[in-house]
């Protein structure tokens, strides 16, 4: 039986305002929609409470990576364009999202980035419109610097030195990039160390930072493992949500707005499945059109990494302390009393964002460098000293999509994400792995080089580093763009985040990018949020 025929419950209440979605935005949402008491908020998420251990303690991101319970473990579809080959792609099925589950890596991207959404017809998202919500948002634990927020709940810190880091860093200034002490000050471009968001050894997500706080209120409720399966509309208003509770089709509506904060992936393939997307697309999957909008999953964006992995000459390395049982018991204790070393900091610690040739304005790459290596992202780490040199392009021209595989809700869309399709594309990874190993043939870190394992030296030519990286590039995690906010034909919400011809119905996570930002999108989601809770609470206000 057809599931809108088959609703097993029916909420008695109206809530003000449903969120879909507890995770990076859908937590903030959560906090700042409840702050003053005036407005009942159901909160549903997909995924449970997050309470493992392996959430919180920051080197527990790769127990996450490939967890079942805790995360949706997409798979995109094969890729002429990467030798024919399907990519893993983790994100947060658990209160927190994506913030439970990873890198912890805080970057606000480039002001320019911002004011190219305004360029694209975005009013009031330009730099100067959203500084002011990353300093709102920030709890910033470094030097004092202007614009650099001290007060807000998100826990911002530092990653600690150490001596491999400090070389790959000093190698960066061989190179030719200079030493950037906080790349978040409105000057991204250089090498330093990574901030994190990590606070007294323990990962800060948005739920650590919004939802603990809230979830207290009386006029918040909070559901887990709730599966959204399609939004109520009805002569072109969202009024409510159905979702899978148990065994149970549950429904639940809304006086004022839904707001969809489900991801890149989950917020298009949501609208999709409600009849909100393109006609044709819907009709292939026997699902009745409520709204043409054929922007509803395209405009996908991501940022692709290749990994080079290195032999270290000397055990100064993460592999080493968790290979040793003496370095396990260092490692622990370090901890424990501390609340430091590389249980605190997660993976990657040391960074560089550069240009890849000289007429370019701006960094288009960015480098994660980490003490430690394995064969995969998260997967167990080598039997030697070994430490990771990846590098990403942070403006990918390539697009793909997200679409609806069937109306069936739990089986999950077809992801194409089209990596190197642009030549643009492939001149920057290729030009960006070359500067990735003129960093390590710098004489400060070529001195704690035994050999470059992966690729290894016999990858030279252009033709063969590309077709290295078609072979073996994998996702850095930043799926965007596909609810994109705009002003033309493809553009899914407006500048209040509210989609086209579909009263009472918002968008607030990655998907409402334009374009990806320049760096890790955690941060500038959750900046995001905090700007929609203000542009939702003022029209509650106009409207009296």
């Amino acid at each position: 039986m057809p599931e809108h025929l088959s609703i097993d419950r029916v909420l008695p209440d109206a809530y003000d305002f449903i969120v879909v979605g507890a995770g990076s935005a859908g937590c903030v949402l959560a906090d700042r929609l409840t702050e003053d008491g005036r407005y009942r908020v159901l909160l549903l998420e997909a995924g449970p409470w997050d309470r493992s251990p392996w959430i919180h303690i920051p080197i527990g991101y790769a127990k996450t990576m490939f967890h079942k319970r805790l995360n949706w473990g997409f798979d995109t579809e094969p890729m002429p364009t990467m030798a024919g080959r399907s990519i893993y792609w983790p994100r947060g099925r658990v209160v927190g999202g994506s913030s439970s589950i990873n890198g912890l890596l805080y970057v606000r991207g480039q002001p320019e980035d911002y004011d190219e959404w305004a360029e694209l017809g975005n009013n009031g998202w330009s730099w100067n419109d959203v500084q002011s919500y990353f300093t709102k948002l920030e709890h910033y634990h470094g030097p004092a610097s202007p614009g650099r927020g001290t007060q807000g709940p998100l826990h911002v810190t530092a990653v600690a030195p150490t001596r491999l880091c400090d070389a790959f860093i000093a190698a960066a200034g061989e190179a030719g990039i200079p030493f950037n002490a906080d790349y978040n000050s409105g000057t991204q471009e250089g090498a330093g160390y990574f901030q994190v968001t990590v606070h007294r050894g323990l990962r800060c997500s948005s739920a650590s930072a919004y939802l603990k706080r809230a979830k207290r209120r009386r006029n918040l409720t909070v559901v887990t493992d709730a599966y959204v399966t399609r939004l109520e509309i009805s002569a072109g208003r969202c009024t409510g949500v159905v979702y899978r509770h148990g065994r149970d089709l549950v429904q639940a509506s809304a006086r004022h707005e839904v707001i969809l904060a489900a991801g890149a992936i989950n917020s298009p393939h949501i609208l999709q499945l409600s009849g909100v997307g393109p006609a044709e697309l819907l009709r292939a999957r026997e699902i009745p059109v409520i709204a043409d909008l054929p922007g509803v999953g395209e405009n996908l964006q991501d940022h692709l990494q290749v990994r080079l992995t290195y032999r270290a000459s000397q055990p100064i390395t993460t592999n080493d302390s968790l290979r040793s049982p003496w370095g396990m018991a260092r490692m622990g204790m370090q901890y424990v009393f501390r609340r430091s070393g590389p249980i605190a900091v997660g993976i990657n610690q040391a960074y560089i964002f550069a240009r890849t040739r000289a007429d370019v304005a701006r960094p288009d790459i960015q480098f994660h460098f980490g003490t430690i290596s394995s064969d995969v992202p998260g997967g167990p780490v080598h039997p030697f000293s070994g430490f990771t040199s990846s590098v990403c392009q942070l403006r990918p021209s390539s697009r793909g999509s997200v679409q609806v595989a069937s109306p069936d809700a739990q089986i999950y869309p077809k992801i194409q994400p089209n990596y190197l399709e642009t030549e643009e594309d492939q001149a920057v990874m290729r030009d960006g792995f070359k500067l990735a190993r003129k960093v390590a043939h710098a004489s400060s870190l070529a001195s704690l080089i035994d050999s470059e394992l992966v690729p290894g030296p016999a990858t030279n030519s252009d033709q063969e580093i590309i077709e290295f990286i078609r072979q073996h590039a994998t996702t850095i995690f930043h799926p965007s763009g596909t609810c994109k906010m705009g002003v033309d034909p493809m553009a899914v919400v407006d500048a209040s985040l509210c989609v086209h011809g579909i009263e009472a119905l918002r968008v607030v996570d990655a998907s409402i990018m334009p374009t990806v930002i320049s760096g890790n999108t955690n941060g500038p989601v959750i900046m995001i949020a905090e700007k929609a809770a203000d542009m939702i609470l003022g029209d509650q206000r106009r409207q009296g």
